[in-house]
């Protein structure tokens, strides 16, 4: 699951770079309180690659992603994006908890097989 998730929190990581330069043109917003939230918004993304795997990890990324397109209301087009991303992150979850489990049912299965061929684990 890590692999996966932590390849759509870099891709939000450049999206939020890009929606922030989008946001210094279209916006009357002051370019430090643009730079402030894409900057805590980019920080995150990375941060939480290193956060999946610990207690709250996948929570604070479905919380990354409403944030996606909460910024909709600021670039229209992270509406969508954030959208797309959200569905990237359920995919990624849930798909990578199911390829989690068969690596473990084969790891499982191998190490079961090693005994019963007298083989050390």
């Amino acid at each position: 699951m890590r692999t996966l998730c932590a390849g759509t929190l870099i891709g939000e990581f450049f999206v939020i770079g890009f929606a922030g330069l989008v946001a210094t043109q279209m916006t009357g917003l002051s370019e430090v309180t643009i730079w402030t939230v894409s900057g805590i918004g980019m920080l995150l993304s990375l941060l939480l690659c290193g956060m999946l795997t610990r207690p709250g990890g996948v929570q604070l990324g479905w919380a990354l992603q409403a944030a996606l397109i909460a910024a909709g209301f600021v670039v229209p087009t992270m509406f969508f994006l954030g959208a797309v991303f959200a569905a990237l992150w359920w995919a990624s979850v849930h798909f990578g908890r199911k390829i989690d489990e068969a690596k473990a049912r084969w790891a499982a299965q191998s190490e079961a097989a090693g005994e019963a061929a007298g083989k050390p684990a």
